[in-house]
């Protein structure tokens, strides 16, 4: 056979199989959904564990003399010291943008799209930065986190301004408001 010959021979391509192709592309589907469903069941176990927690408070129509202002995003809130326990009721779990107000009278946080909340100035216990919190890791310092008391469970809750540079101003002033507090309560 010349070279002439085998390239005159019609080979036909290979023939797709469209119902095996669409069957596995279900499965995967399928298969993605029952995960999705299985994350969000654990998402809602979760804040059934946690429905003891009160409910937060809201700020005051009064609030006092502004302290600090910060906005940037609220990354989540866990049990104190445990940075991988993430809280979700109340919709402490909840990622968003926040806009956080310092006053007399305690932290506000104002989550557009998400709930609300308030943190009497009593009740808040000490503010440092970290690296990290449940499902955000940062550079060392990146995260502003707040400890705060409410009800019988100590809270830690992380903060990212639009400013990191805002980060260590506002570390100082909370912890020379809780020191005042905690010697004005003696």
């Amino acid at each position: 056979m010349t070279l002439f010959e085998l390239a005159a021979e019609q080979k036909s391509a290979e023939v797709t199989d469209w119902a095996a192709r669409l069957g596995w592309v279900a499965g995967l589907l399928l298969f993605i959904a029952l995960v999705y469903w299985l994350m969000r069941q654990g998402w809602k176990w979760r804040g059934s564990l946690q429905s003891d927690l009160p409910q937060l408070p809201t700020a005051p129509e009064e609030p006092g003399e502004v302290s600090l202002t910060m906005t940037g995003r609220y990354h989540g809130s866990t049990t104190a010291g445990q940075w991988l326990d993430r809280i979700v009721a109340h919709g402490l779990g909840t990622r968003s943008r926040a806009e956080l107000t310092l006053s007399d009278a305690g932290l506000d946080v104002v989550r557009p799209g998400a709930s609300d909340f308030f943190i009497p100035a009593g009740q808040l216990r000490g503010a440092r930065l970290d690296k990290g919190i449940a499902g955000k890791v940062l550079a060392e310092g990146g995260l502003l986190i707040v400890t705060w008391a409410h009800g019988e469970t100590l809270i830690d809750s992380g903060f990212r301004s639009d400013r990191a540079a805002e980060h260590t101003t506002w570390v100082d002033t909370l912890n020379t408001m809780i020191t005042t507090t905690e010697g004005a309560a003696r």
